[in-house]
């Protein structure tokens, strides 16, 4: 029977989320949430939208919302573009600066695992990089690939290490002849954004995400910040798909998100402590568990993560594992409140003492 799919979609391999089952109650550390709310002013700016205004099409460049992005990271409007989630922006990158014929993508062996489906989908070459033994990034190698750009997650997925800001300035001097895209998603837990580094160096774009650091993972929207020339073709890129990408709702709630610093920065806060909590206690237990830069930790075990996995996964709780060579003793770990990490380790005392 016909199928009616082309040869090229039936051919790729999609990204696999985090599962989302609904067949009971779970504590869910599998998707990397903040579990702590949105902002007071996020959720009054939800309250008293205006929904007349959903009758109107939406700004299509997000106006409001750059003005209030620029603010908050100490730009220009002309420096910002918004997507409807980061990762529509970090598609976006590929075909605004990737050609199919060029050097093509550099990124980790080990790291966010949409970056090949994205290059795969644009048709655009990629060379993964091997992390080093410690799983940090091996940033001399990356420097000596041939490649015209890099995709660089910092903090890394699903190690959770980061890069210091002088270690990133450093790299990007290094590479002029190099795109150096970092991904930002989970910064906001680490503090030492590359942003500012964007009006110096024209081979930088920092993307950023509204779904970690600001609790807004259902609103969907990512945004990026670079040089006027990176973000006319992110412009160029998005008009091609879809003039409208962050609906009217999402511009006005995320506006208010990111006005609200103070409320964020303490809620980070929250995250850090319990992260080092928890650490320590999965360390305890047995696991090995590399520093966090991140809101979630990399925690492998010799009795191997498809085993912790299923074990949570029977008493309650969700984790991310990947059934892959390299990460099969490993499962991520998402940061929880107190009770959610204490439901956690209760799980594990009793999956290990059998």
């Amino acid at each position: 029977m016909k199928t009616f799919l082309s040869s090229f979609i039936s051919s790729l391999t999609p990204y696999t989320a985090g599962e989302q089952p609904q067949d009971r109650r779970y504590v869910k550390l599998n998707t990397n949430e903040n579990p702590y709310p949105p902002s007071p002013k996020a959720a009054e700016a939800l309250r008293t939208f205006d929904v007349d205004r959903l009758r109107l099409y939406p700004s299509p460049d997000a106006d409001g919302l750059r003005d209030a992005i620029a603010r908050a990271e100490g730009v220009e409007r002309e420096n910002v573009f918004c997507g409807n989630g980061s990762d529509e922006v970090l598609a976006l990158c590929i075909p605004a600066f990737f050609d199919k014929g060029g050097r093509g993508a550099a990124f980790a062996d080990i790291t966010y695992s949409f970056y090949p489906v994205f290059c795969d989908f644009f048709s655009v070459p990629y060379r993964t990089v091997p992390l080093k033994s410690d799983y940090t990034m091996d940033l001399d190698a990356f420097s000596k690939a041939d490649c015209d750009g890099i995709l660089l997650t910092n903090p890394n997925a699903p190690t959770g290490i980061g890069i210091g800001r002088a270690v990133m300035e450093k790299f990007v001097a290094e590479n002029p002849d190099k795109l150096i895209v970092a991904d930002e998603a989970y910064m906001g837990f680490f503090g030492e954004s590359a942003v500012s580094l964007t009006k110096r160096f024209k081979n930088l774009l920092v993307v950023k995400t509204f779904s970690k650091y600001y609790s807004l993972a259902g609103i969907r929207c990512g945004y990026a910040v670079g040089d006027k020339a990176l973000i006319r073709g992110l412009f160029a890129a998005k008009d091609c798909f879809n003039s409208y990408p962050v609906d009217a709702l999402c511009q006005a709630v995320c506006a208010a998100a990111v006005s609200d610093g103070e409320y964020y920065a303490a809620a980070a806060e929250k995250v850090r402590s319990e992260r080092a909590r928890l650490r320590t206690e999965l360390i305890g237990l047995g696991f090995f568990v590399p520093e966090s830069a991140s809101n979630f930790l990399f925690a492998g075990h010799p009795k191997g993560g498809e085993f912790i996995y299923r074990g949570l996964k029977e008493r309650g709780v969700l984790v991310r594992f990947w059934n892959t060579e390299k990460l099969k003793n490993f499962c991520r770990i998402t940061i929880g409140t107190p009770e959610q990490d204490d439901e956690l380790l209760f799980a594990l005392r009793d999956i290990l003492s059998r």
